[in-house]
């Protein structure tokens, strides 16, 4: 079997980074469907840098979103920046394919993904980068639990157009409150 359910939803789970991905994900990561929303639609990404990102950091709580039925890989999600002094962390994920998106795979993601942060690695804070142009994704995050902490204004240049880029976070009692 090539994924691993490390985390488990109703209907996605979160598996180790395959290196044998490399390929979609080079596809998804030169999509500006993907990257717009993710803010690197300015980054060239080829083939050979995502192998060697694949390479240093799947085993670094990266994750490979896979649809239960079928084993499908829909996107990517992970957490980064965490401070274990202070016990805090960001995630963030996308999901590859405009047919996944709109499902309700993003907001299981993230209770995957924040249950892990609370439950299991005992983090205290977790945060998120979102465009404001992203209404969609503001949605998911806040029915999550999080709440936006500042915006950074006309920070992403996109289609001509200046947009706002707002942190959210969500504090690990607000977190295991909503989990009673």
């Amino acid at each position: 079997m090539k994924y691993v359910k490390k985390l488990r939803g109703a209907r996605v789970y979160l598996s180790p980074m395959c290196a044998q991905d490399a390929q979609q994900y080079y596809e998804w990561l030169n999509d500006p469907a993907v990257t717009d929303g993710v803010g690197t639609t300015a980054n060239v990404m080829s083939l050979e840098g995502e192998q060697r990102w694949l390479a240093e950091n799947a085993g670094d709580y990266q994750f490979a979103i896979v649809l239960e039925e079928g084993d499908r890989l829909i996107g990517n999600g992970g957490i980064k920046e965490i401070d274990w002094k202070r016990r805090c962390g960001e995630v963030g994920l996308f999901l590859g394919n405009e047919a996944d998106r709109g499902k309700g795979y993003g907001k299981e993601v993230l209770r995957l993904l924040l249950g892990y942060c609370f439950e299991t690695l005992n983090l205290h804070n977790v945060q998120l980068h979102v465009f404001s142009f992203n209404a969609r994704a503001i949605a998911a995050y806040k029915s999550a639990g999080f709440r936006e902490a500042g915006r950074r204004r006309e920070a992403y240049f996109l289609h001509g157009e200046w947009h706002d880029e707002l942190a959210m976070d969500i504090l690990q009692q607000e977190w295991l409150a909503q989990m009673r």
